[in-house]
């Protein structure tokens, strides 16, 4: 049997509030194997980008371990943190954050040139990731030029360019209409599922969750399965 890709070993997380502590995780566990989707669906405040921070590692926790394969990451400094990040977490926010100036071809690009690509094999992958994403006509444009669903698709590839063994989705679909955060789901789900990618997915689209592997919520602070 593989380990997980990601895995987050009895975390807490507590924030300080004038005198009093505000304890958002209390010993929250969670394994995510490689090519696995899981929804995390909980209401707002409830510790979801609390835990999508710390599982990204743009955060850490007060106790408790991050394991990102095999390897334990609370020793890691800022430095070994942010390359780990470049190299094995993606992103996805509800707000594609794509840079303007740039064709979504560029947009893919940049994150794989960042990481020491040449130009010519991250423009080779970014068309291959864009063309799987039903982006293949749409690459020489820019953001502006897109709607919201060609948008937020670019993100995802440029999420996954560098190969992350981890994708990390908050609320990827919340500014879409249901058609086209269907379709937008649909690409994602296609892309964990053949890619090997072990995914974790903030979302309060219950019709999309249920379409994932797994479904867990947040409840005083530990990480509850769902049917």
């Amino acid at each position: 049997m593989s380990n997980p890709a990601l895995y987050i070993r009895n975390v807490e997380r507590r924030y300080k509030q004038g005198d009093n502590e505000l304890a958002i995780l209390r010993g929250a566990e969670l394994a995510i194997m490689p090519g696995q989707s899981v929804a995390m669906i909980a209401p707002s405040g409830a510790g979801k980008s609390t835990l999508l921070h710390i599982a990204g590692l743009l955060e850490k926790p007060d106790a408790g371990e991050v394991f990102i394969g095999r390897d334990p990451t609370s020793h890691l400094d800022d430095e070994a943190r942010t390359t780990l990040r470049r190299l094995d977490i993606g992103f996805v926010y509800q707000f594609h954050h794509l840079l303007p100036e740039f064709t979504a071809q560029e947009n893919v690009m940049l994150p794989q040139m960042i990481r020491g690509l040449n130009k010519n094999i991250s423009r080779e992958r970014a068309g291959e990731l864009l063309k799987y994403l039903g982006l293949g006509d749409r690459q020489q444009h820019r953001p502006g030029e897109l709607s919201g669903g060609e948008q937020q698709r670019v993100a995802i590839a440029r999420a996954v360019a560098n190969g992350p063994r981890i994708l990390l989705a908050d609320e990827p679909t919340g500014n879409l209409d249901p058609r086209t955060a269907d379709h937008v789901f649909g690409a994602l789900a296609d892309l964990v599922r053949y890619s090997g990618l072990a995914a974790l997915i903030a979302t309060h689209n219950m019709e999309l969750a249920r379409r994932m592997d797994r479904r867990v919520t947040l409840r005083d602070g530990k990480i509850v399965e769902l049917e």
